[in-house]
């Protein structure tokens, strides 16, 4: 079935190159993700009277942490490449990043620096996550100019064909027709994921540390293992029954709900009510 809805990209996935620096539109909304990624993350953090300071003083470790993993776990996932051409491993600017590769590289560096500085973790990964899910949403944009993930061809009325011989997907398109927009997919499923963490960073948990850092967690790992299952580009594991995101995802959640079950178990934190010094009524009172 052709969809009705085929939509075109036309657009050539480099913007331009300065020297040895190429500028895609994939790095650009990845870098415009992280900026804004960061403000979310402060915002959120002081809501919960996180120390502003020590927050931006963790960003800055938990960014470049992340730009790390990313860059490590999609190296690992291709090493067939890489091993045979060691000298494009740094070549970041050319493509090649791994969207868990940076959230499990941000939230380790931002958690060992926040351990040894001993500052909060729980409200600290509450903030971290919107941050983190705000920033992946936005980095997708990128990903349906460039079209640098493949996807099968699509069932449905609607689908993407990438036009221009530039983009990593042109070769894919003549082969397959239009195909899924699977990143967008993903990209809709985080806003929707972001909404229920406001519900309930703002609402019926705020009072849980911990709780809205699991389900974020949780949440993105079944976005994940599903959108997978339309994506045609990651490594296969296990005889092609599990590609390597899904494995990621299965451990993901085997390892959160454990946690989700402890901070839920815990005591809830007082309220601004209970932190508020007695007047001498009250106390009278009492």
């Amino acid at each position: 079935m052709t969809p009705f809805l085929a939509i075109e990209i036309p657009w050539d996935p480099n913007i331009t190159r300065i020297g040895g620096f190429l500028l895609s539109w994939h790095g650009l909304f990845t870098a415009v993700g992280i900026l804004a990624g960061v403000q979310l993350a402060l915002r959120m953090a002081s809501i919960v009277n996180y120390d502003p300071d020590e927050a931006y003083t963790i960003a800055l470790v938990g960014v470049p942490s992340g730009i790390v993993g990313a860059r490590a776990m999609f190296v690992i996932e291709n090493w067939d490449f890489y091993g045979a051409n060691p000298g494009e491993i740094i070549a970041i600017t050319e493509g090649g990043i791994s969207i868990w590769g940076a959230i499990l590289g941000g939230i380790l560096g931002g958690l060992l620096f926040a351990l040894w500085r001993r500052s909060p973790i729980a409200r600290g990964l509450d903030a971290a996550a919107f941050g983190l899910l705000l920033g992946q949403a936005i980095g997708r944009l990128g990903d349906l100019v460039n079209g640098e993930h493949l996807a099968r061809p699509t069932g449905l009325p609607w689908g993407v064909v990438y036009t221009n011989p530039e983009s990593p997907a042109f070769a894919h398109s003549l082969t397959v027709g239009p195909h899924h927009p699977a990143t967008t997919y993903e990209m809709l499923g985080d806003f929707a994921l972001l909404g229920l963490m406001f519900w309930l960073f703002l609402g019926p948990l705020r009072r849980r540390a911990g709780v809205t850092f699991f389900v974020y967690f949780i949440g993105y790992a079944v976005l994940r293992f599903l959108v997978t299952y339309l994506r045609v580009d990651s490594a296969e594991v296990f005889s092609g029954l599990l590609r390597v995101p899904q494995l990621v995802s299965v451990i993901t959640v085997l390892i959160s709900l454990p946690g989700l079950w402890w901070v839920l178990r815990r005591p809830p934190e007082p309220s601004e009510e209970d932190r508020r010094p007695l007047s001498r009524v009250e106390v009278r009172a009492r």
